[in-house]
C-alpha cells in the first residue's frame, strides 16, 4: 500500500464534500422556499386586485368611464409585475451568489490542497525532476487564471444583466403611467 495514502485526508475529503454538497442542498431549498412564498403572496394580491377591480367595473356606467378606469387599472397592474419580476430576479441572483461563494471556497481548497502536494512531491522526488514540478505549478497557475477569469467575466455578464433588467423596468413603467394619463 501506498506509504502518502492517509485515509484521515482522506475521510477529512469526503466530509468537506458532503458538507459543501449538504449548503447546496440547503442553499436551493432556501430558494425555492423564497420562490414559493412570493408566488403565494403574489397570487393572493391578484386575486385581492382582481376581485377589487371587477367590483369596480361593475360600477361603469359608460364607455368613457370604462376607458378611463381601464387605463387607471392598468398601471399598478404593470407595477406590480415588474416588482414581481425584480423580486425574482433578486431571489435568483442571491442563489447564484451564494453557489458561487461555496464553489469558489471548494476551488481555493483545492488549489491548496494541489499546491501541498506539488511541494510535497517536490521535495521528495529524485534529482532532475525539476522540470515536471515547474509544469505542474505552471498548470495550476493557468487554472487560477482561468477560473478568475471565468469569475470576472461572470460577474460583468450579471452586471450587464442588472443594467438590462433596470432599464427594461424603467422603460415598462413609464410607459404604464403614460398610458395610465
Amino acid at each position: 500500500m501506498n506509504q502518502n495514502l492517509n485515509f484521515d485526508q482522506i475521510f477529512s475529503a469526503n466530509k468537506a464534500n458532503i458538507d459543501l454538497l449538504l449548503s447546496v442542498a440547503q442553499t436551493a431549498l432556501s430558494t425555492a422556499e423564497s420562490l414559493a412564498a412570493l408566488n403565494l403572496h403574489t397570487a393572493r394580491e391578484v386575486f385581492a386586485d382582481n376581485a377589487k377591480n371587477v367590483k369596480t367595473l361593475l360600477s361603469v356606467k359608460n364607455p368613457q368611464e370604462a376607458a378611463a378606469l381601464q387605463a387607471q387599472l392598468a398601471q399598478p397592474a404593470v407595477e406590480k409585475a415588474v416588482s414581481y419580476s425584480r423580486s425574482v430576479y433578486e431571489i435568483s441572483t442571491g442563489a447564484a451568489e451564494e453557489m458561487n461563494k461555496l464553489f469558489q471556497g471548494k476551488f481555493g481548497e483545492l488549489n491548496k490542497a494541489a499546491q501541498d502536494l506539488a511541494q510535497k512531491t517536490a521535495s521528495s522526488a529524485p534529482f532532475g525532476s525539476d522540470v515536471a514540478m515547474a509544469a505542474v505549478k505552471q498548470a495550476v497557475a493557468a487554472a487560477n487564471s482561468a477560473f478568475d477569469n471565468l469569475n470576472k467575466m461572470a460577474k460583468q455578464a450579471a452586471d450587464a444583466t442588472e443594467a438590462s433588467v433596470n432599464s427594461v423596468t424603467n422603460a415598462a413603467v413609464k410607459a404604464a403611467s403614460k398610458a395610465g394619463k
